[in-house]
């Protein structure tokens, strides 16, 4: 049942100290992109509005801070068809070194970036690019990150080596969170919006560090030199496109693997960017606060992720992330009925227990992508499922949760949202195990 409708064995026989430094590259390059993806989702909750978008009520400056947010998003397809086509070709290890250069430059750019009042409309046109450059490198990461990891798996651990790569989202999520506490404690509020805002993005500079290491000290995996004899046999038959092949005969498999995640993508980012909109503009709780519960909850993820996969490994990729997308549809009301109380505690109960489902689904996710596609595709195919998934899901989300608040009045708007994604992926989920069944 859980294997995927067009999958190959991955076969791989490196050396354990190789699997090793190749499973903690992927991870730290998969934490240190996520980080930076993520500082600038928090800032655009908190300062980006009032700076780059002036103009008009404060909700209105969210609205358009949360619409540049969006356009990182509406990138990373075009990262991850780039990527991939030149991944499945060239190779895995030069396209996440390319993404990781690309992603510091951009991040540092956004930290170095004059405001509104300094250059006037220049400001939000230069953001909106240099965000579109941040999307551009996410999207061209993860498959790259992903690969390198599930690749190198010994066989039966495909689905812990591929969590490892999921784990730089909570450990992004923590790190971004922690600076921004940090720079918030250091410094007065006047001091914060005028400039300790920016040490987050400045730290971006240390991505590029990591990007030469893995230049230098990664191999590349074995899976991809075997894919590319047989690329390259196909190349001699004019058949050599791994995007064509994609567009040509697996982009239904392309499509349901982006609906299946969603309304993952979506929850989370409704969780770490548009919930700390709402509590600290909406509830009036305190910014410092929310933030550490979002540190907080992040943390467990540290320890589901690897949970799930591991179990993923035993009883099957689409069991458990079919459990964790029924969960979060169940919890999405209860959820926010809790937060809407205004309590810290209940906020901390709520987005808990949405972690720990979004966790079940995180965790062999990876592995399961990977799974769906041959290897001279894979990072073509995978790349894609995963992106259209953080369009139709995260990228929008924060954005469609002001503009639901706004015009209903109640989060239980937002709350049926979750819920319409939810019954999308256990659709695309149960065709995905049909095919699978049937073959």
């Amino acid at each position: 049942m859980d294997t995927a409708p067009s999958a190959q064995p991955l076969t791989t026989t490196p050396a354990a100290p190789n699997r090793r430094r190749v499973a903690t590259a992927a991870a730290l390059a998969s934490a240190v992109e996520w980080y930076d993806y993520f500082v600038f989702g928090i800032a655009a909750a908190l300062v980006l509005g009032d700076l780059y978008f002036p103009a008009g009520s404060p909700t209105a400056g969210v609205l358009a801070s949360f619409a540049t947010f969006a356009v990182g998003f509406l990138a990373r397809p075009l990262g991850g068809i780039v990527a991939g086509h030149l991944g499945d070709r060239r190779g895995r290890k030069p396209m996440l070194v390319l993404a990781l250069t690309l992603m510091g430059l951009a991040t540092t750019g956004i930290g170095l970036l004059p405001t509104y009042d300094t250059i006037g409309v220049a400001a939000p046109v230069l953001l909106v690019l240099l965000r579109v450059a941040q999307g551009v490198a996410v999207g061209a990461q993860w498959g790259g990150a992903m690969l390198l990891a599930t690749e190198y798996a010994p066989e039966g651990k495909r689905g812990v080596y591929g969590s490892v790569v999921q784990l730089g989202v909570p450990i992004g999520v923590v790190t971004a969170n922690t600076v921004f506490l940090l720079a918030g404690a250091f410094t007065t509020d006047s001091a914060f919006t005028a400039w300790g805002w920016r040490l987050p993005f400045l730290i971006g500079l240390f991505v590029l560090v990591l990007a030469w290491y893995i230049h230098t000290r990664v191999e590349e995996t074995p899976e991809f030199r075997e894919a590319e004899r047989l690329l390259a046999e196909k190349e001699k038959d004019g058949h050599g496109s791994p995007l064509r092949t994609i567009l040509r005969g697996h982009l239904g498999t392309v499509l349901l693997a982006g609906g299946s995640f969603a309304v993952n993508t979506a929850t989370f980012y409704i969780l770490i960017t548009g919930v700390l909109d709402y509590t600290t503009r909406e509830l009036d709780m305190d910014r410092g606060a929310v933030l550490t519960v979002s540190l907080c909850v992040s943390l467990t993820q540290l320890v589901l992720i690897p949970a799930s996969a591991a179990l993923s490994d035993r009883v099957g990729r689409i069991r458990i992330y079919t459990w964790g997308a029924v969960g979060i549809a169940v919890w999405a009301v209860p959820m926010f009925l809790l937060i809407d109380t205004g309590s810290l505690l209940w906020l901390a109960v709520g987005t808990f227990v949405a972690s720990c489902f979004l966790s079940i689904m995180y965790g062999p996710q990876a592995a399961l992508f990977a799974e769906l596609f041959t290897p001279e595709m894979r990072y073509t195919g995978a790349s894609l499922g995963y992106q259209i998934a953080a369009v139709g899901g995260g990228g929008l989300a924060p954005f469609v949760m002001v503009l639901l608040l706004e015009t209903t009045g109640t989060s239980m708007a937002v709350a049926g949202y979750i819920v319409a994604l939810a019954v999308v992926a256990l659709a695309s989920i149960k065709v995905l195990a049909d095919r699978a069944r049937s073959r």
